[in-house]
């Protein structure tokens, strides 16, 4: 089964925890703290690779997940750091998001790695708490969680010529005679179920030609299989549009070159302003008034392409048509990584956070602030609690919630005439009282 276009779920690892520990040692009093910190979580990225030519590896595997960090040790060790999760896609990869679907990454040269996603942090231990008025911090740091991203993979084929034209008209047995290509050739429509590579040498020069499997009429909404293989065509540089001038098929030849470029029309001016060479093939099975009609329509086109008699069984007229091509090329420049601005894949804002009214007296405090903060409070332990009532009070988190409040004729009093307001931080809840 040939895929081009898989969803994916990624998530980096998360940061592994800080240790809350004390030195403890005979005939050494007051050893101090020794917490280690954790380690971080490990990346996710991709690689590019010529060894793949589709993304059927992803057909049941959806979710990749790097290694998470280690916790952090006693003796001031840190914790080991988790392996990176290496995805390998095919060349010609394009990375979009799953959500909004924006441009993320195009990968196009064997070898090319990038990091989609960055490991949690690690926490750190109770040794890094420890000053001049705290001598002994009975807490450490939780290791950073990171989130869950899904991402789309969509390869585009990368080919210096593309081969086009309806199901049946010789695209497959031109390939096999110009390379060493061995695609899959029957007398039936649709043999062709992905696009098949082949790299044609002449003399110093070789470029890589396509084989794309066939457009119908209607292939831009989604006909047969040219919707799904149409974007393979954008990478190329020009077209041979194929077509079978014999009428073998009891179609109009013609016709079918009209029907061909009014599809590629449909899907954008990527497609149809790339270069074209008509290759009037089977010339062998039709008679010279046939050839003539159909060369002759072609040519009052405006900046009609030029046409070369082939027939691709018998060898007949590639040789002229592919020296056409080759020189061609030489003036057509290569192209280029996807042209879209770039979207990278952000954690929240530390320094923002939100409250939330979730009614009855019920207030959420969510953020990137929120996150961060959090990590680093032992709500069991005194001072580390103390800190925690102290920030969320100056970072004015309490007046909002009580402004809110305030505003809100909806929440139930106690027995003393106060509202009976719950704020809830980091999972935890926590009644307000004045």
């Amino acid at each position: 089964m040939y895929l081009d276009r898989v969803k994916i779920n990624i998530k980096a690892g998360d940061g592994g925890n800080g240790k809350t520990s004390f030195h403890t040692e005979k005939f050494v009093r007051k050893g101090g703290p020794d917490g280690g910190d954790g380690g971080k979580g490990g990346d996710i990225v991709f690689e590019a690779t010529r060894e793949l030519d589709s993304l059927v590896d992803f057909r049941f595997t959806k979710h990749f997940r790097a290694e998470a960090g280690e916790n952090g040790g006693s003796k001031n060790c840190t914790g080991k750091s988790g392996k990176e999760m290496v995805i390998k896609v095919p060349l010609g990869t394009v990375i979009r998001d799953g959500e909004t679907g924006k441009f993320m990454a195009d990968m196009i040269e064997d070898g090319e790695r990038l990091v989609i996603l960055k490991g949690g942090l690690g926490g750190k231990g109770n040794a890094r708490f420890k000053s001049s008025r705290l001598q002994a911090p009975a807490f450490s740091m939780t290791g950073q969680k990171t989130i869950e991203r899904s991402v789309w993979l969509e390869l585009k084929t990368i080919a210096d010529v593309g081969l086009v034209g309806f199901p049946n008209v010789g695209k497959s047995t031109m390939l096999s005679m110009l390379t060493n290509a061995k695609p899959k050739i029957a007398n039936y429509h649709f043999t062709t179920l992905s696009p098949n590579l082949g790299v044609v040498k002449m003399h110093d020069k070789s470029f890589v030609i396509a084989d794309i499997p066939g457009l119908i009429e209607g292939a831009s909404e989604g006909e047969g299989l040219g919707h799904y293989f149409l974007r393979h065509i954008e990478r190329t540089r020009c077209l041979i549009h194929v077509i079978d001038v014999s009428g073998s098929e009891d179609r109009d030849p013609y016709n079918d070159y009209k029907i061909i470029n009014g599809e590629l029309k449909k899907y954008g001016k990527a497609v149809s302003e790339l270069p074209q060479v008509v290759a009037l093939n089977k010339c062998d099975l039709a008679d010279e008034k046939q050839i003539k009609a159909v060369r002759s329509k072609i040519a009052k086109l405006k900046n009609a392409p030029e046409i070369f008699e082939i027939s691709a069984v018998s060898n007949q007229g590639l040789e002229a048509l592919i020296s056409h091509v080759s020189q061609m090329l030489d003036s057509i420049p290569k192209k280029g990584r996807t042209d879209e601005e770039v979207y990278v894949f952000t954690d929240p804002d530390k320094n923002r956070y939100e409250v939330i009214n979730h009614g009855a007296g019920l207030f959420e405090v969510v953020g990137g602030y929120i996150d961060e903060l959090i990590r680093g409070i032992v709500v069991s332990d005194p001072t580390s609690f103390a800190y925690f009532q102290k920030t969320i009070k100056e970072k004015g988190i309490i007046k909002n919630i009580l402004k809110q409040a305030e505003a809100d004729k909806s929440i139930p009093l106690r027995e003393d005439g106060s509202k009976d307001i719950t704020i809830r931080i980091g999972g935890l809840d926590f009644d307000w009282v004045d």
